[in-house]
């Protein structure tokens, strides 16, 4: 067998048992043929030999049955595989030179590694000492065509497949225990160990094959984005005398007009227009700015053109609705007393749903017509909010003017009166001053007593303003007081709630208040009836390894340390001794609850 440099890595491998069908033959060749003929393959032996007679190769299908194809829903070329949940049952492989015994069944399947990217490669494990290459190929060439064999002297080797889905296949024999020939002799048995291994070719093909699917993936979006690119658009023709002309044609023909009004903008933003060409480029604008009013005119006309089917939809859609109130009249007259009595119970029952159907569908049309009214009614209302809202604006600028210019007359009359009040007080000085010193002092007193009851005005303001004060820090003490009523609250309802929580959560209330009691709950209670109950039968004692492989039998989720702690802290129940001599010296449990009794 030829075979290429590779390099693997860590020898050391787990067990393990993959769930792809392998097509390896089994025990019963009549169940196996039949399993794989539901399959849609052909059953071949280790060989290559078919195993039911009827099989015909040519066609590769069996006699009386159509061919499956891969296309076929459900089917591919790789049998579909097992479910994880399914139990592997694995039989006797028998090959020319050697016996493949399957594990035990009832044994837990073996761990592999992780698998490399790209695994071509196996590694193979507890050969027998005088197993050959030959022996190895015959055993493994069911799984795939074979690559590279390695083989080492210390009875493991390496295999390198085509495909790594003959890899998944190889890990099918993980477990088996191989006799060559009939021999019973240890060099010429051995138990396979099949597991994933490293190696750099694999890892450079997959590489390899990651880099070209990228390229394929990089390709492929490309092409995507250029098939739904737009197309681009034709290219401009350069400014001239002669393309002016042109274009100012077609700027006139209203089919002509986006195709030239385009070329025009190209015009000027690439800076053509100088003195020599503005005149010839305003008599384009102008032509394109003479396109406005058909425009507008056009937009008229498509906006009187829905309004008419509008209306026409809208009259339509109210005959619709008077048909249907007419049918539904029937519908109920037909179901009056009068003439209900006559029909059928088929009849009546059809009268009712065709009463039902009408009566949805006139409420379905009902409410459409209904939308649409109320669709005018909302553009009505808001050109009617709009006038609205601008009388209101004028009415209010109106009101303003005229209330500041009242304001503004106001003050001007308060100016003439204080000037006219000031210079008659000048006068009144300047003529007899002796005659206004009575005068005066009335006045003074009257502003005094103005003055003072100003300040006694501004006193209660003041009194109002501290207790609006007083008041108000009153009402923060008290907000402070409910916030502290509130957290005290909810204080409480946390602690009631934690006792809430505690009280459901402890079955037992009593093993809490009891914590110098050495048992802490039902379960160690058990563990202590089930343990004692073993022990008493096992007078000369028993090791907790022996008592614990007891309990597993129970429960596998209990723990050797767990029992040793709660069986040591019971000293008057369980009592460990040390029995033997020299190497078989061992500790035991013995039951003494007996005597721990009388002792208590």
């Amino acid at each position: 067998m030829r075979s290429i440099p590779s390099s693997y890595a860590d020898n050391s491998r787990t067990l393990n048992v993959d769930s792809t069908a392998m097509t390896l033959p089994m025990s019963d060749p009549t169940a196996w043929a039949t399993a794989m003929n539901n399959l849609g393959m052909a059953p071949l032996g280790i060989a290559g030999q078919p195993i039911l007679p009827d099989f015909d190769p040519a066609l590769g299908m069996m006699t009386g049955i159509p061919p499956i194809t891969p296309m076929m829903p459900g089917l591919g070329i790789v049998p579909p595989p097992i479910p994880p949940d399914m139990p592997v049952v694995k039989e006797i492989i028998h090959c020319k030179s050697c016996t493949l015994f399957p594990p035990n069944p009832n044994l837990p399947p073996p761990a592999t590694r992780e698998r490399p990217p790209g695994c071509k490669t196996v590694f193979v494990g507890g050969l027998p000492e005088n197993g050959t290459e030959q022996i190895i190929v015959e055993v493994f060439e069911q799984c795939g065509e074979i690559i590279a064999i390695r083989k080492s002297k210390k009875n493991f080797c390496h295999i390198r497949f085509a495909e790594e889905y003959m890899v998944d296949k190889a890990l099918y024999l993980s477990g088996y225990r191989i006799r060559l020939g009939s021999s019973t002799d240890k060099k010429d048995t051995g138990r396979l160990h099949v597991d994933f291994a490293q190696a750099r070719d694999d890892l450079y093909e997959w590489e390899c094959k990651q880099r070209m699917l990228a390229r394929e993936e990089r390709h492929r979006r490309r092409m995507e984005e250029e098939r739904l690119r737009p197309p681009s658009p034709p290219p401009v023709v350069h400014y001239s005398d002669h393309e002016c002309s042109i274009v100012a044609e077609k700027l006139k023909d209203d089919s002509k007009f986006s195709e030239a009004v385009q070329t025009l903008l190209t015009w000027i933003e690439r800076g053509e227009v100088n003195r020599r060409s503005a005149n010839n480029f305003y008599s384009m604008i102008q032509s394109a700015n003479s396109h406005v009013r058909r425009l507008v005119n056009e937009k008229a006309a498509h906006e009187k053109d829905m309004e008419e089917a509008k209306e026409k939809f809208k009259q339509a859609l109210s005959g619709i609705l008077i048909q249907f109130e007419q049918i539904v009249a029937v519908y109920h007259s037909a179901s009056k007393q009068k003439a209900w009595d006559h029909f059928t119970k088929a009849q009546r029952k059809n009268i009712s749903v065709w009463c039902k159907q009408a009566e949805e569908i006139r409420n379905i049309h009902n409410d459409e017509l209904m939308g649409i009214r109320r669709e005018e009614e909302m553009e009505m209302s808001d050109e009617e909010i709009e006038e609205t809202t601008e009388k209101k604006e004028t009415e209010e600028s109106v009101s303003q003017a005229e209330t500041l210019k009242e304001e503004n007359d106001s003050l001007r009359w308060q100016l003439d009166a204080y000037r006219n009040e000031v210079e008659l007080l000048k006068q009144e000085q300047g003529k007899a001053p002796r005659e206004d010193d009575p005068n005066k002092e009335q006045q003074l007193k009257l502003l005094q007593q103005a003055l003072q009851g100003m300040q006694q005005h501004l006193l209660k303001v003041q009194e109002e303003f501290k207790r609006k004060e007083a008041e108000l820090e009153k009402v923060k003490d008290d907000k402070l007081q409910v916030e502290k009523m509130l957290e005290n609250l909810k204080e409480k309802e946390s602690c009631a709630t934690r006792l809430c929580t505690s009280s459901q959560d402890s079955d037992y209330p009593l093993e809490k208040t009891l914590n110098s009691s050495p048992i802490k709950s039902e379960r160690e209670a058990l563990l202590v009836g089930i343990i004692s109950t073993f022990l008493h039968v096992h007078p000369f004692g028993a090791s907790i390894e022996y008592i614990c492989s007891y309990l597993h039998r129970l429960d596998s989720k209990i723990c050797t340390s767990d029992v040793e702690c709660l069986m040591s802290r019971l000293q008057h129940t369980f009592r460990q001794e040390m029995t033997g001599v020299g190497a078989s010296l061992e500790k035991r449990w013995k039951f003494c609850g007996f005597e721990g009794l009388k002792l208590t």
